[in-house]
């Protein structure tokens, strides 16, 4: 089995792998089509009433955040790096402690519908509106771009696809269907479906689990052992060096390696918390109590979800091996699907590969009606319409948005194609982390804290990350870049989190320094300070 994917021939039965792919979206499509009865106000469309329980949203966020990275991009780098691979589920998982401790229940007791709801409430509300809507923006087009990617290799290695060309139109007709889904379903549809992909992913990977410590009789050292001298006897003498059991395969090579690793760390961390369309899950939920318990059910779905990925990663590295893996389609995040097509044939391979398709058009999803609502609620309606702009008119504008969007992702998830998408997902929580947290924090926690000091941080930490990423090697000058035959880098570091984080916290409290506070501004904090401690007056907004 494993020569088949090396030699590019058919895996699986692909006429199998499309019929439970389109069985997926039928079923999906009908709870989509079902929540359309009901969608009817601009809440509805954007937070689906705020009807959720915690459960129900906690189930919902964990199909937001496992995204195609968690599932194809760690296993495969799990599989290829080793312990160094793990690194991203331990910061993926920590994250939620920050978003839970400090965020969560805040942020539901002082906003509506976005993000910049928390930070106009006490500050001047069109420039600080447009600067936290072009923020969300920059984020969720990150993230889609690794979403795209990752449907092109999973479908490219499914269908025998060859070429840019065959892989392009894939990612394309995901690109559509993520487009159909939130023009009908809103977030109501949305949460639906990531609801059941959640249940399907955290299920399909548990099963997988299983069945890998039961190919090695639950003798976990044994699997480790048998992984490395998979990796020891690769044709790829670079592959072969690695010691996939200790730290250093992939930050440990040389001293800038680890800063990067660092910089990683800090991004993932840091990222999650200020994810725009993790943040907007926290107003699914009637009341803030139910916001904390959402991410008390989404941490243990989580954490199992990365235990889990810790075997399927080793799993790949000792049934496929790094030579079929790096040789496959989408190279790296094909791990876990030829790891299904070794542990049970051709049927299983069609389910996990359903699963992750599934995984990708929940995340794709949620991500377009986050944008949407973003550029709908607070560049159209406070910003250009100065507070005047109707509800209709906000989710026509918001619609129109999604299919902006769409195309612009197809487009970008086209040049992104063969990258890790767990490294793509990074840089996305990089900009989060220093465009979105550092002003998201000091709006909730700093009382002296202005509105000059909010663009400062927004802008500072979105434009500094972005120019880093640019001008570094994910982007061009390295075999795996995004370009790799053109070389404009000179920022060392592949994350620029060490930088853009910290910079952006400095700018934010330069900027407050520098910049006036108004009288009327120390009352809105005061107003801040006691709704996202109590919830007093919270409800006057929901039912706004």
């Amino acid at each position: 089995m494993t020569v088949l994917a090396q030699s590019g021939t058919d895996i699986g039965n692909p006429l199998l792998n499309i019929a439970i792919f389109v069985a997926f979206v039928v079923v999906t499509m009908g709870l989509v089509i079902k929540a359309s009865r009901t969608t009817r106000k601009a809440s509805d469309f954007y937070t689906g009433g705020g009807q959720f329980s915690g459960p129900q949203n906690g189930f919902a966020i964990a199909g937001d955040y496992l995204s195609a990275a968690s599932f194809l991009g760690i296993a495969g780098a799990i599989a290829v790096y080793g312990y160094d691979g793990f690194l991203y589920s331990i910061g993926f998982l920590v994250a939620w402690l920050v978003a839970l401790l400090l965020v969560a229940e805040l942020l539901r007791n002082t906003g509506r519908f976005t993000m910049a709801d928390v930070l106009s409430f006490r500050l001047k509300e069109r420039p600080v509106r447009m600067a936290a809507a072009l923020s969300t923006l920059a984020v969720s087009l990150f993230y889609l771009l690794a979403q795209m990617a990752g449907a092109g290799g999973l479908v490219a290695l499914l269908l025998d696809i060859e070429g840019k060309v065959g892989q392009g139109i894939v990612v394309a007709v995901v690109g559509v269907l993520m487009i159909v889904y939130v023009l009908i379903g809103g977030m109501k549809g949305t949460t639906y479906v990531q609801m059941v992909k959640a249940v399907l992913l955290i299920a399909g990977a548990g099963l997988m689990f299983v069945l890998v410590l039961f190919a090695v009789r639950g003798n976990f050292s044994q699997l480790l052992a048998d992984a490395q001298a998979m990796v020891a006897g690769s044709s790829d003498e670079a592959v072969a060096q690695r010691d996939v059991l200790a730290p250093g395969a992939k930050y440990g090579i040389s001293d800038m390696s680890r800063i990067d690793f660092i910089s990683l760390g800090l991004a993932l961390v840091l990222g999650t918390a200020g994810l725009p369309h993790v943040l907007m899950r926290f107003y699914t939920v009637p009341t803030a109590k139910e916001a904390r318990r959402s991410v008390t059910w989404a941490i243990a779905l989580i954490g199992a979800f990365y235990l889990f990925t810790l075997v399927l990663g080793y799993g790949a590295a000792k049934m496929v091996g790094p030579d079929a893996i790096l040789a496959a389609p989408g190279k790296e995040n094909a791990a876990a699907p030829l790891l299904a097509f070794e542990l049970g044939g051709t049927l299983f391979l069609a389910i996990i590969s359903a699963v992750a398709f599934a995984t990708i058009l929940a995340v794709v999803a949620g991500l377009a009606i986050t944008a949407s609502a973003s550029f709908a609620h607070d560049i159209y309606a406070s910003v250009i319409k100065r507070g005047k702009a109707t509800e209709d008119e906000q989710v026509r504008v918001s619609r129109i948005t999604v299919v902006v969007i769409g195309l612009v992702s197809i487009v970008l998830g086209i040049l992104a194609m063969g990258q890790n998408i767990a490294f793509l997902v990074a840089l996305a929580f990089a900009v989060a982390a220093s465009a979105n947290l550092p002003t998201l924090l000091y709006s909730l926690f700093w009382r002296r804290f202005n509105t000059t000091g909010a663009l400062f941080s927004i802008y500072g930490g979105l434009i500094s990350c972005l120019v880093l990423i640019v001008f570094s090697p994910a982007v061009s000058g390295s075999p795996s870049a995004m370009f790799p035959d053109v070389d404009f880098s000179w920022f060392p570091l592949s994350n620029p989190g060490i930088v853009s984080i910290p910079l952006a916290f400095a700018l934010g409290a330069v900027g407050t320094y520098v910049g006036r506070r108004k009288q009327e501004d120390r009352f809105k904090q005061a107003e801040m300070e006691v709704r996202s401690l109590t919830g007093v007056g919270v409800e006057k907004v929901v039912s706004h």
